[in-house]
């Protein structure tokens, strides 16, 4: 009798014992199973070149070198396409990539790695802001008065878009509009041809925003914060010369089109 209960309460004691044993198995391998991709930042590094940095974060870190792509939401195709990858050095990764302006939606994955399944990171939009030339759309309008000349160099000699003689008659002015929606920031290099003073001047439609006047046969800088203006001009009156004001012009907007 004595044998028997204690082989009754031996079997109890296993019994017990094995399914949280089973359990506490099965949620350690739950949890390690699972891992997460993050993009830690992303930035314009060029605005220039057009040149995107994107930091990724991998928890658990996966093997070292391992591929990550970087993704991007293209609303046309309404499809995601990769457009970059980098290689995980421990827990980070670090992608860059060239890219016209634009406003776009990105994400960085990891395949899977046994016992890890993959793993895709939480969206995140961007806006990525790119100098480009200021007539790369063209010119809306020009105008102004005493034959007034708004002349844009071809794209042939000055495939940036950026290049333009502005020029009118003595006592006379000359503007040009531009599309600026989705542009923040406008950088022009000016120079004087003008036998005497010209001044040049930004305005956001109609209404004046910044302007210098010029000295006969100098160059300078215009240069000034366009957020929120949609239709940008420039201008170029005379203010005393012989011949009429001429000025020739260099002019970026650092825009996400």
């Amino acid at each position: 009798m004595r044998r028997v209960l204690i082989g009754l309460l031996t079997l109890l004691m296993l019994g017990c014992a094995a399914p949280s044993s089973v359990a506490a198995s099965g949620a350690a391998s739950g949890s390690a199973s699972v891992r997460t991709a993050k993009i830690y930042s992303i930035r314009t590094t060029d605005a220039t070149k057009g040149v995107i940095t994107v930091v990724g974060t991998l928890s658990p870190a996966p093997a070292a070198g391992t591929r990550i792509p970087l993704h991007q939401w293209i609303p046309s195709l309404k499809r995601w396409q990769e457009v970059a990858h980098g290689y995980s050095s421990g827990s980070s990764v670090t992608i860059t990539t060239v890219q016209p302006g634009s406003i776009r939606t990105y994400r960085i994955a990891v395949g899977p790695q046994a016992p890890y399944s993959a793993a895709i990171s939480p969206m995140i939009s961007f806006k990525h802001y790119v100098w480009r030339g200021m007539f790369k759309k063209g010119l809306l309008a020009a105008g102004g008065a005493g034959q007034p000349q708004f002349t844009v160099v071809p794209p042939k000699e000055g495939p940036r878009r950026s290049e333009a003689d502005l020029l009118a008659n003595q006592g006379g002015y000359v503007w040009g509009d531009v599309d600026s929606t989705g542009c923040r920031y406008s950088r022009n290099w000016l120079g004087n041809l003008t036998d005497g003073l010209a001044r040049v001047s930004l305005h956001n439609g109609t209404q004046a925003l910044t302007s210098v006047r010029m000295q006969q046969e100098t160059e300078t800088w215009l240069n000034y914060d366009i957020t929120g203006v949609t239709r940008l001009r420039l201008q170029v009156a005379d203010v005393r010369s012989g011949y009429g004001p001429y000025v020739s012009i260099d002019s970026l907007l650092l825009c996400t089109n």
